[in-house]
């Protein structure tokens, strides 16, 4: 069976929690004395999972570069595709979805990511074309919420909307020329919230596909945020509403 690596002590941790069965060995720089790094060997010891001491520079060419924090994880198997429909047809609860369209930048997906998770977003969908892949930097951003949330890369993104709307799914999309914003709009329970790139927004399809577009009022001199910036403040509001 194929084996992959994650990095960081928070993907390692959610991992070892979520998951610890596919976790078959965790390296750790011998140099890390601290109580992040004791807990980490305790729970892995709990759950019997092989420990390697190792130092900082092997744990750099596991890395490739990337900030591992002195802890790397031996994964097996590769990361298991999730399917819409699935995650739909098991909800008990309204759907509370996050679409992004044209964000390519692998920190700003994992960064969204992280967002949904903390919102408790059932899923997060993107095209395949003009995206980000959730490689190690998404997955190291993400802190986690990689292995938490699924990513759903659709062929595409249009037809997928309509199909949400036939499911009685609301897809609000955010522009900042919108009439309406994110704090006086209406909006129903089950939600798909639409952002785009930061700088060109949605593609012309996908707004129109939208059912509603909400604005975040900005205060100050800037004129946009940045996605998982604007993802966050347009979640927690949706959720806020959600009890």
């Amino acid at each position: 069976m194929s084996s992959r690596l994650i990095y960081g002590f928070h993907a390692v941790t959610s991992k070892l929690r979520h998951d610890p069965e596919s976790v078959k060995e965790i390296i750790i720089d011998g140099a890390r004395q601290d109580a992040r790094a004791r807990d980490l060997i305790k729970h892995a010891e709990l759950q019997g999972v092989k420990l390697v001491i190792a130092d900082g520079k092997r744990l750099d060419g596991f890395a490739a570069g990337g900030r591992h924090q002195g802890v790397v994880a031996r994964i097996e198997g590769g990361r298991k595709a999730a399917h819409l429909d699935d995650v739909l047809d098991t909800l008990t609860e309204p759907a509370f979805l996050l679409v992004l369209d044209g964000v390519t930048d692998p920190r700003n997906l994992g960064a969204c990511l992280r967002v949904a998770d903390a919102a408790g977003v059932h899923a997060v969908i993107a095209p395949k074309d003009k995206s980000a892949g959730l490689n190690d930097v998404a997955v190291k951003t993400a802190c986690g919420a990689a292995e938490t949330v699924p990513y759903i890369m659709v062929t595409n993104l249009a037809r997928t909307l309509r199909e949400l709307k036939e499911r009685d799914i609301w897809v609000v999309g955010t522009a900042g020329e919108a009439e309406s914003d994110l704090y006086t709009a209406d909006w129903p329970q089950a939600t798909a919230w639409v952002m785009g790139a930061e700088g060109e927004g949605m593609r012309r399809l996908t707004r129109e596909t939208c059912d509603q577009l909400v604005n975040i009022p900005m205060y100050g001199s800037v004129e946009s945020l940045n996605v998982s910036v604007a993802a966050g403040v347009c979640l927690f509001e949706a959720r806020r509403r959600r009890g």
